[in-house]
C-alpha cells in the first residue's frame, strides 16, 4: 500500500504546480519544499493543491452516483457505474477505487501542514504583510478540515481505515493497521471541533475572500453527517440511542448558530444561496449539459430519473403519490410537489423552447438511440441556459456549483437523529442534558414549507413518520449524492433492486398511454454496504482486513 509515494493526477494545481506529483523535490524546476513555502503566493498555491483534491458528484465517476441506485438509470449500455450493481464488483474488479485517491489527498494536506511556515520575516515591510499573516494563520486549519473530510470519505466507503495524521516514512507505510470505526469517528470529530473553533463563518466581504473556501459551517455540517452515519443501523447495529443523541446535538449546534437560512431558493449553481454551506465550484464548461441534455436536443441523455423517484414526490396537497389513484397525474408537475418539476423533465414539460417528447416516436423518445429508458430526463444541477447546439446560435458554457453541504440536509439530519433517539416525532424536552424545542416533525415540515408543501400531520405513528422522513430526504436531496449512501446506512439495499420506468405511446387520436415496467432488476448483496479493499492494497500491506464477505 503505497499511500504516500505519489499524489495522483486527480489533485491538479492550476498555477505553479501542474500536478500534485510536483510536490516531489525537483531542483531543476525550483520546486523544492523550501521554494514552495518561501513566500505567500507560493504557499497559497500549495493550499490550493489540497483544495483541488475535493471531488464532486458531477465529474468523478463519469455520471451521477444516483445511476447506481433506484433513483436513476444510465441511458446507455456502457454505464460507467454498472460494476456497482451487475454482480461483477469485487476486490479485483473495482469501481470508485477511493483508497489510493483519498490517501493521496490526505498526504497532500499533511505535506502542507508539516511545511507551512509561521511567518515570512523578509516580507514584514510589504504592503500586504498584515493581511498575509491572517491568511497564513488560517491555512493550516483549512488543511486540517479538508484532511478530516478526506478521512470521512474513506470511512463511509471502507469502515475500518488507517488514520493518517502525519506523513509516514516509506518503510512504515505497508505495516500500518486500521483503526476501529468508532476510533476514526472520534478522531474526525475532534479535528472538526478544533477547526470550527477557529475558522470564520464566512469569507465573504473579506480581503481574502475566495470561492469554495472551508468555513466553520463546513466543519459543523460534516460533523452532523458523520455522526448521523455513525448512529445509523449499518454502523450502530445495537441501536445505541446515545449515538443518535450525539448526532442530534451536533445538528442542533449548527441550527442554533444561525449562520444560514432555509428559504425558497435554488441551492445549486448559485454561490450566493443562503442555504448553501459549501459547494464545489467548477470553471465554465458545458460537458455536464452535453452528457445529460435529452437526445433530440444534441444531448447524450446520461442520467435518467426512475419512476421510483417520480413516485416519491407527493401530490400538491401533501398526500403520498399512489399509482392506482394518481396515475393520470404522474407527469403533471402542477399537481405534484414543486420539487418534482425542478428536478425532473417529463413528457410534455417545457424545455429549451419546446416540449419534451419522450413517447415512442417523439423527438426525445425511442426508438431514437440513447433515448431515456424510463421516459424521464434530468433537470436538476443543469445550467439550463447552456446552448450545446450550434444550429441555435453560439455554443455557451457556464460554471457550476455542486452542493456538498447545504442547510436543508442539516434540518433532516436533526429530524432523523432526534426521532431515532426518542422514538417520538413530536418530542420536545431534554436528551442527555440538552433541551430540544424543535420537534423532529417541525424540522421536516420546515424543509417542506420551504418548497410550499403542506405539513406532515402530527398524528403519524413511528413507522409512518420514519418512512415519510426518509422519503423527504430522498426528494429534497435528489441527485446530490445522498441516496447511494442512505441506502447503505439504512440497510435497505435489497428493497431497491427493481428500478421502474414508463413506456409511453401515442395512439392515432393523439391520446397518450403509459405502461409501467421494470427497467433494471439489479444484483444486491449486503457486503455492498461497504466497499472492498483492493487485492493490490492488501498484497502490499498484510495488516489490512477485508470487509465482510468480499
Amino acid at each position: 500500500m503505497k499511500l504516500y509515494k505519489k499524489i495522483l493526477l486527480i489533485c491538479m494545481v492550476t498555477a505553479i504546480l501542474p500536478s500534485c506529483n510536483d510536490l516531489d523535490i525537483d531542483e531543476s524546476q525550483y520546486h523544492t519544499t523550501k521554494f514552495l513555502f518561501s513566500d505567500m503566493s507560493r504557499v497559497s498555491k500549495v493550499i490550493n493543491n489540497v483544495y483541488a483534491c475535493l471531488a464532486d458528484e458531477m465529474t468523478t465517476l463519469g455520471t451521477l452516483r444516483e445511476c447506481a441506485t433506484d433513483d436513476a438509470v444510465y441511458a446507455w449500455d456502457n454505464d460507467p457505474l454498472k460494476t456497482f450493481y451487475d454482480g461483477s464488483w469485487s476486490p479485483s474488479n473495482l469501481i470508485d477505487d477511493a483508497w489510493p485517491v483519498y490517501y493521496s489527498a490526505i498526504r497532500s494536506a499533511n505535506y502542507f501542514l508539516e511545511n507551512c511556515p509561521d511567518d515570512f520575516p523578509d516580507s514584514k515591510w510589504t504592503t500586504n504583510y498584515e493581511q498575509d499573516m491572517k491568511e497564513l494563520k488560517s491555512y493550516p486549519w483549512e488543511a486540517k478540515a479538508l484532511r478530516a473530510y478526506f478521512h470521512f470519505e474513506l470511512l463511509r466507503r471502507y469502515k475500518n481505515i488507517v488514520i493518517a495524521e502525519r506523513t509516514f516514512d516509506p518503510n512504515e507505510v505497508n505495516n500500518l493497521k486500521q483503526s476501529s470505526y468508532e476510533e476514526s469517528v472520534d478522531w474526525i470529530v475532534n479535528e472538526l471541533d478544533a477547526c470550527a473553533a477557529v475558522l470564520p463563518e464566512t469569507w465573504k466581504g473579506t480581503p481574502s475572500a475566495r470561492l469554495g473556501r472551508v468555513t466553520k459551517g463546513f466543519c459543523m455540517a460534516l460533523k452532523t453527517r458523520l455522526l448521523l452515519y455513525a448512529a445509523s443501523p449499518l454502523n450502530n447495529p445495537a441501536n445505541d440511542q446515545s449515538k443518535w443523541a450525539r448526532a442530534a446535538a451536533a445538528a442542533k449546534d449548527l441550527l442554533d448558530a444561525g449562520i444560514y437560512q432555509l428559504v425558497d431558493e435554488q441551492t445549486y449553481n448559485d454561490e450566493n444561496a443562503k442555504g448553501l454551506i459549501f459547494g464545489r465550484r467548477t470553471a465554465a464548461n458545458n460537458s455536464f449539459e452535453y452528457a445529460n441534455f435529452p437526445v433530440g436536443l444534441n444531448g447524450n441523455s446520461g442520467v435518467c430519473p426512475s419512476e421510483n423517484l417520480v413516485e416519491a414526490y407527493d401530490m400538491k396537497d401533501g398526500t403520498p403519490f399512489n399509482w392506482e389513484k394518481n396515475q393520470n397525474s404522474v407527469m403533471d408537475a402542477p399537481k405534484r410537489d414543486p420539487r418534482f418539476g425542478k428536478t425532473i423533465l417529463a413528457n410534455g414539460m417545457s424545455f429549451k423552447g419546446g416540449l419534451i417528447e419522450s413517447y415512442e416516436g417523439g423527438n426525445n423518445g425511442g426508438p431514437r438511440e440513447g433515448a431515456s429508458p424510463t421516459s424521464y430526463y434530468l433537470k436538476k444541477l443543469l445550467q439550463l441556459d447552456t446552448n450545446i447546439d450550434s444550429s441555435y446560435g453560439a455554443v455557451t458554457s457556464f460554471g457550476h456549483v455542486f452542493p456538498l453541504f447545504r442547510y436543508a440536509e442539516v434540518y433532516l439530519n436533526y429530524a432523523e437523529a432526534l426521532f431515532e433517539a426518542t422514538g417520538d416525532p413530536n418530542f420536545k424536552g431534554a436528551v442527555d442534558g440538552i433541551n430540544y424545542t424543535m420537534t423532529p416533525l417541525m424540522a421536516v415540515n420546515a424543509v417542506r414549507s420551504r418548497s410550499s408543501m403542506p405539513d406532515l400531520p402530527s398524528s403519524l405513528d413511528e413507522v409512518t413518520f420514519r418512512n415519510r422522513l426518509r422519503n423527504e430526504r430522498r426528494v429534497e436531496l435528489a441527485f446530490e449524492g445522498h441516496r447511494f449512501w442512505d441506502i447503505r446506512r439504512w440497510k435497505i439495499g435489497a428493497d431497491t433492486q427493481k428500478v421502474y420506468g414508463l413506456k409511453l405511446r401515442l395512439d392515432d387520436n393523439g391520446d397518450l398511454s403509459m405502461e409501467k415496467y421494470i427497467v433494471k432488476d439489479r444484483v444486491w448483496g449486503d457486503m455492498m454496504n461497504y466497499y472492498p479493499i483492493s487485492n493490490g492494497e492488501r498484497l502490499k500491506n498484510k495488516n489490512l482486513i477485508q470487509n465482510t464477505d468480499w
